[in-house]
């Protein structure tokens, strides 16, 4: 190669080296893929790995500091969904390359897991990390085939207005062995696509709900004192459950780790008529060990 070719090709790296993550779970791939020393900013929500709480924090979900990340001089920005959009668009025209993701679904994410790494030049780790996250669903969808019923679930994301469970969230239900009472609602790519009148879902008579509710502490009180809901079986049983939003509403690994771990001993206790643990009086059950 010619000196002046290679003094062309060489003004930039083979692959990124500088990334600011905007949400967490791709900043955990790139930790799981042993490249967390390339991330140089991360989003202020972020709390897996407890490591990367350590880095520089340029974003919320919805706002970023956009002087902040220049600094940082990134060579690349990811994100995450249409909600990001604005602040994708604003760093694009300040020079930066940004790459949105947008998944959805169990396939999605094992995909964006495999892009996180290609992207950076890790793609064998992140071939790794997919077929092991891949690896537990199967376990978890193995287990599931013992179970003595299929019980019905609602699984929440939010409790004002009443949001049912993001399609990865409703997936993971029916992969443990449960039945998402609102299953219809996985197709929205959308939280306003997936807003039930609690009554609706009290028609439903789930046997069990999970709440996770988006970086706020679900509440026993609230749930019970829904119009309608005294005579839902999860009510009358006490099935009521939490699941911390950090384990199952970022499309990532935790999701697929963790937050379906969580579950499927949810489902299962529920399955079989039993009761996991509530930490104190009145809170919600969990399955925390």
């Amino acid at each position: 190669m010619n000196a002046q070719l290679s003094a062309l090709l060489s003004s930039a790296p083979r692959h990124p080296r500088r990334v600011v993550c905007m949400t967490e779970e791709t900043t955990e791939v790139l930790y799981r893929i042993g490249a967390g020393d390339l991330v140089v900013g991360v989003s202020g929500f972020t709390v897996r790995p407890p490591e990367a709480r350590k880095k520089p924090k340029v974003s919320s979900f919805l706002d970023a500091n956009f002087e902040r990340i220049l600094e940082l001089k990134p060579d690349l920005v990811l994100g995450f969904s249409d909600l990001q959009a604005d602040i994708g668009r604003e760093l694009c025209k300040r020079g930066v390359p940004v790459y949105l993701f947008n998944q959805r679904s169990l396939a999605e994410i094992l995909q964006a897991v495999r892009l996180t790494g290609a992207l950076v030049g890790r793609a064998e780790p992140a071939e790794a990390l997919a077929e092991e996250l891949e690896k537990n669903l199967e376990r978890h969808s193995d287990a599931a085939q013992s179970l003595p019923k299929r019980p019905r679930i609602f699984f929440e994301e939010w409790h004002e207005p009443l949001i049912s469970g993001i399609r990865w969230c409703s997936e993971l239900v029916e992969v443990v062995g449960g039945v998402d009472v609102c299953q219809e609602s996985r197709a929205s790519q959308g939280a306003k696509g997936r807003i039930f009148d609690p009554a609706e879902v009290a028609k439903r008579d789930p046997e069990g709900v999970i709440a996770s509710w988006c970086g706020r502490k679900a509440k026993r009180e609230k749930i019970v004192a829904r119009p309608g809901w005294e005579g839902v079986r999860a009510v009358l049983d006490d099935q009521l459950y939490e699941v911390k939003s950090t384990y199952i509403l970022q499309p990532g690994p935790a999701a697929l780790s963790d937050g379906v771990d969580q579950l499927a001993r949810i489902v299962a206790a529920i399955a079989r008529g039993e009761k996991l643990p509530m930490a104190r009086p009145g809170d919600l059950r969990t399955a925390l060990e």
